[in-house]
């Protein structure tokens, strides 16, 4: 009896061996896809309960293919044995006929780790052209057709945003700076308008002594200097204006083209016009230099 016993134990100890190793498969859900086709690959696993396997993840290397997705299902033990499985849903963008996969499970031990690899799964390659002529035939086609381009606005309204930004920090930045580099360039203009209508009229009432270009000529001056001075330079008479500058010179230019206007007289006038637009130039450069200094400290 001992030794029926210990032939049916040598008998069956193949079997429960068998029965507590780990047992892997692997395999493609269909034999063929086109290029970067998406493609199941069904992962599997046999094991006793009492081994702890790990399936592999995103980082291994799936080369040539590459993992789309994988979609993991809850493990299911009877009878002390535990199955897993797993789908890896792949792309190949190789140009190869057939490629192959053989995704490993990791059993982790005491001390170390055992790989298990299934048998090599192969996908081929289908293509959609049986075969590319060795000349190919193009069709004229000469006629451009259009695209439609769709509007972006979210695009437009960021630039936007972003230009109307800028341009408000650009303002409280410099507003002043440009508000006084403006008025600098208006002063100047109004000089140069002053000086060529003072130079052209001057010129008339020297060579022909008139009421009317007299009073013109004394007009023009005291409009530029009311407007350098803020003083109401034409309400005021010529001893009024030589005590309010506190220049007697002054009043002599004004006094001399007065006695044009009052008294007829046909004296030549031009040491006096050219008396007073040298005090209007002064003038002038003074206010230039003012605003050069506010702005040089804004």
């Amino acid at each position: 009896m001992g030794k029926i016993s210990k032939t049916l134990l040598l008998f069956f100890f193949p079997i429960i061996t068998f029965a507590q190793e780990v047992n892997v498969n692997g395999y493609f859900l269909q034999d063929s896809a086109k290029l970067g086709e998406r493609v199941g690959y069904v992962l599997k696993a046999t094991y006793p309960e009492d081994k702890q396997l790990i399936f592999p993840d995103s980082v291994y290397d799936f080369s040539p293919l590459v993992l789309l997705e994988k979609k993991t299902f809850i493990s299911s033990t009877a009878e002390g044995i535990t199955q897993d499985s797993s789908i890896y849903y792949v792309s190949n963008f190789s140009l190869e006929p057939s490629v192959y996969l053989s995704l490993p499970v990791y059993e982790i031990a005491r001390y170390d780790s055992i790989t298990h690899f299934p048998l090599e799964a192969e996908l081929k390659l289908k293509l959609t052209l049986d075969s590319i002529p060795e000349k190919p035939a193009f069709r004229e086609n000469n006629v451009y057709q259009p695209l439609e381009k769709p509007t972006n606005w979210i695009v437009i309204a960021v630039v936007l945003g972003g230009v109307l930004l800028l341009l408000i920090v650009f303002y409280f930045l410099f507003a002043d700076r440009i508000k006084r580099l403006l008025k600098d360039r208006r002063e100047k203009r109004r000089w140069n308008k002053f000086e060529k209508d003072w130079k052209k009229q001057t010129s008339d009432l020297e060579a022909n002594p008139t009421l009317q270009r007299a009073d013109e000529v004394q007009g023009l001056w005291k409009s530029y200097m009311e407007h350098l001075t803020k003083q109401p330079f034409q309400e005021w008479t010529s001893s009024e204006i030589g005590e309010k500058m506190g220049d007697q010179e002054v009043f002599k230019a004004l006094r001399a083209i007065d006695l044009i206007i009052y008294a007829g007289g046909t004296e030549k006038s031009n040491e006096a016009t050219d008396f007073l637009l040298q005090v209007a130039k002064e003038k002038h450069l003074e206010k230039l230099k003012k605003l050069d200094h506010a702005r040089a400290n804004s």
